[in-house]
């Protein structure tokens, strides 16, 4: 079962929907604390489903921000407050502690694309959220990040 993750920093509009375009993507799941943010610039949440439905053959957009950090947890690994290792470790047990593993089923995930703001996702807390749902899912999510 493919799932993707993408970040839109260092990407402009064009290159980011023909990522989804060219994957086929049905549903953006914004995985960010912030889907507001005037830093966002075209992946405000607005902005997002009014995208996917003009760009994307309609993509579904959905914000859920229990798989994402805490703002206190972020901020503190972005300041350098705490190591990668530190975060990980914190994330994944934010993740157990929020059963994630059992408020969703494999298929929601299907052509689905976690979307967050990192450019690349090996120090993202996207990839977290799909290596936490493998160990604990019989269904294997196979994943391809997109940058």
């Amino acid at each position: 079962m493919a799932v993707y993750t993408i970040g839109f920093t260092k990407k402009n509009a064009k290159t980011f929907f023909n990522f989804l375009k060219e994957e086929k993507i049905t549903r953006l799941i914004d995985v960010r604390i912030n889907n507001t943010s005037q830093l966002a610039g075209f992946a405000k949440k607005d902005d997002l489903k009014f995208f996917l439905s003009e760009l994307c053959n309609k993509a579904e957009y959905i914000h859920i921000p229990e798989l994402a950090p805490t703002k206190e947890m972020l901020s503190s690994y972005k300041k350098g407050k705490i190591s990668w290792k530190k975060y990980e470790r914190d994330f994944l047990n934010l993740m157990s502690q929020r059963d994630i593993k059992n408020k969703f089923e494999p298929i929601f995930f299907e052509n689905a694309c976690l979307l967050c703001s990192e450019h690349e996702p090996h120090n993202c807390h996207r990839k977290l959220v799909v290596d936490y749902l493998n160990k604990h899912w019989k269904t294997k999510l196979e994943v391809k990040h997109l940058y």
